[in-house]
């Protein structure tokens, strides 16, 4: 794990559909800071969400939560008591990697690591009501015609000031704005130490499987999912961060 982001640095005939698998898994940690424009910010920013949103006696839940980046984010910076943490992941080798991380973590907040689908999760399922719910780079993943039924379930597991921290990739419906937005991510990519090749190839892998779309329609659902407020903390480049008050 932890190992530097070879996967596309290599000629290919054919160029396979991206999947969370254990080669992505070992490289996962160097992939995503080197793919996502303020990745760590992202992270800086749950944590101080998680401070200040947590209540007592409520749950957190990480969905999609790859090798346990958010969910550390949340853990170390908890201030409410009687808290704990819920970590999904449809991918076995991302959440078999997840737990050797969370089990070096010193904090003590329980944190329970589940494989599955995240559509699946009865939010229900136990008597503590959520107050966080982190999303990051995750909904994009899910077919769109599942993404308002899922955030309606979470906006209705979350107590009254609870908050939904949402990080995606973004479509523009303005021309100008998606080319260039779209080169500075390559150049972005190429400043991390990805070449033209590498970019490609993994253009070419994650087409149709990360479907991004335009805040327009985020913010729409969002609130067609019953959040009261939604607002942009964060934009680099083509990724952003909504937090949705409940």
């Amino acid at each position: 794990m932890n190992q530097p982001d070879k996967l596309y640095a290599k000629t290919r005939q054919i160029v396979n559909a991206f999947q969370f698998d254990e080669n992505v898994a070992r490289v996962f940690s160097d992939m995503i800071r080197r793919s996502v424009p303020g990745y760590p910010m992202m992270l800086d920013m749950l944590g101080v969400v998680a401070e200040t949103h947590v209540k007592d006696d409520t749950r957190c839940y990480d969905l999609g939560c790859s090798l346990g980046a958010s969910t550390l984010a949340i853990r170390q910076n908890l201030q409410a008591t009687g808290v704990d943490i819920v970590a999904v992941d449809n991918s076995s080798a991302m959440t078999t990697h997840c737990q050797e991380v969370i089990a070096q973590d010193t904090s003590q907040t329980p944190v329970d690591v589940i494989c599955g689908d995240i559509c699946d999760i009865d939010f229900t399922a136990n008597s503590a009501p959520a107050s966080l719910v982190c999303l990051n780079l995750t909904l994009q993943f899910i077919d769109q015609e599942r993404r308002l039924p899922l955030l309606t379930r979470i906006a209705d597991s979350l107590v009254d000031g609870g908050v939904l921290f949402l990080s995606e990739k973004l479509l523009f419906t303005d021309e100008f704005e998606q080319s260039h937005l779209t080169d500075l991510h390559h150049q972005f990519k190429k400043h991390q130490g990805y070449s033209d090749l590498e970019i490609a190839q993994k253009r070419s892998a994650i087409e149709n499987v990360l479907v991004p779309e335009t805040l327009e329609v985020h913010r729409k659902r969002l609130y067609d999912a019953g959040f009261r407020q939604v607002i942009v903390a964060l934009q680099c480049f083509n990724f952003c961060t909504l937090i949705a008050y409940k």
